[in-house]
């Protein structure tokens, strides 16, 4: 069986179900295809910084109400070197901008739910299998013989290893891929935030980030070589570990609990351009990736839904397709900003040269870098810029 819709949306993630509401919300039909079940993406632990351009963005969709009234206002970072605290306060640079600490699973949720009360079409448990004809009008395969879905645009959200992007030929998409020689630990523990701000800590040994999730759950990154597993970082030494790298030459108290969720992230950036093959379009995950730390590719992802929402809205209910034909450079140019940003901020959190003899040298050029920053107006006032996110 084909069935027949304007926009189908691969992927229940938070740029396919902003994608989805907007365009929903603009009268434009379109069928959204998630792998997992509802409880599942609902519980997806990932991000949770949402930058300032990003909080207005929802905001001005009428889609910022739970946000703005449970999620945490972050407006300092801490950075922490050779037993000092060097807090930053954004003001008075950022002139009142801030962001938020909002997990990315509660906005997914406030998304489907708004989605389905507005008689949205989000099919859980529905993987497709593949994209074709993505020159005319493209075909989505569904996995399991469940049929097919017959599109006029597909935006491809569903992440790094989906279908969406494996459907473009190759010599149509040009990867730029950077692999750092390092990894992160992911920790998930139900411990209460050590911090009311994200706290950055720079230590010969590796780089340690705390960040708050909620006001019982805390998450941690620790800095570890790239063939490192869990099994090599069992809970008591992450504990330990932790308490080195974050320690301060005064009182503080680091809440501990049980670790919850343990991963490790082989830190990595990956740009695929361009970011449309014909009908297709691929967003967030799906054409780019950045390291973690500063809290971009959530964001990345959002603001990518929202670019291509407007420029198919305009597309469909006008037949002007100047804004959806931009879309791809347009997006590139704000993807490649950040990963320049991400790639000099891993540089200052995390130890250089790793595991090798350079790195005490390198650690002492990184604590420089820091002094410049938290010593220079002009240097904090262009890494706010970036690290809130109002450019």
């Amino acid at each position: 069986m084909t069935e027949q819709t304007r926009v189908g949306i691969v992927g229940a993630g938070p740029a396919g179900m902003l994608l989805a509401v907007l365009l929903r919300r603009a009268g434009i039909e379109c069928v959204v295809l998630e792998r997992r079940d509802r409880e599942y993406i609902a519980n997806r632990a990932r991000g949770a910084t949402v930058e300032h351009r990003v909080v207005e963005l929802l905001r001005r969709h009428g889609l910022a109400d739970n946000l703005l009234r449970t999620g945490a206002v972050e407006d300092a970072v801490e950075f922490r070197s050779a037993g000092r605290r060097h807090p930053v306060r954004y003001e008075p640079l950022a002139d009142g901008r801030s962001h938020y600490i909002y997990p990315q699973q509660f906005l997914v949720r406030d998304l489907v739910d708004i989605y389905l009360a507005e008689g949205g079409d989000l099919r859980f448990d529905t993987p497709a299998e593949a994209i074709t004809d993505l020159t005319g009008r493209p075909l989505i395969r569904l996995a399991d013989g469940r049929g097919e879905l017959r599109c006029e645009v597909v935006a491809g959200c569903d992440g790094e290893y989906g279908v969406a992007r494996s459907a473009v030929p190759g010599s149509a998409l040009r990867s730029y891929d950077y692999q750092y020689d390092y990894a992160w630990l992911s920790v998930l523990a139900e411990a209460p935030p050590s911090s009311d701000c994200v706290i950055n800590a720079l230590h010969e040994s590796g780089a340690c980030v705390h960040v708050r999730r909620t006001p019982t759950v805390s998450r941690f990154y620790l800095q570890c070589g790239r063939q490192e597993t869990r099994a090599d970082w069992p809970d008591d030494r992450i504990w330990k570990e932790i308490g080195i790298r974050l320690a301060v030459d005064e009182p503080w108290t680091l809440h501990t609990g049980p670790i919850t969720a343990t991963g490790t992230v082989r830190m990595r950036s990956l740009v695929c351009a361009p970011m449309r093959y014909g009908s297709l379009f691929l967003v967030g995950d799906a054409a780019h990736i950045v390291p973690p730390v500063g809290g971009k590719g959530f964001n990345l992802a959002l603001a990518d839904a929202e670019e291509l929402a407007l420029g198919l809205i305009d597309r469909f209910t006008s037949g002007d397709h100047s804004r959806a034909d931009a879309y791809s450079d347009l997006r590139l140019a704000r993807i490649w900003r950040a990963q320049e940003f991400v790639h000099w901020m891993m540089d200052l959190v995390n130890t250089p040269g790793y595991g090798t003899p350079a790195a005490a040298f390198l650690h002492r050029v990184q604590a420089a870098r820091l002094a410049r920053l938290v010593d220079s107006p002009a240097y904090l006032a262009a890494f706010l810029e970036d690290y809130v996110g109002w450019w």
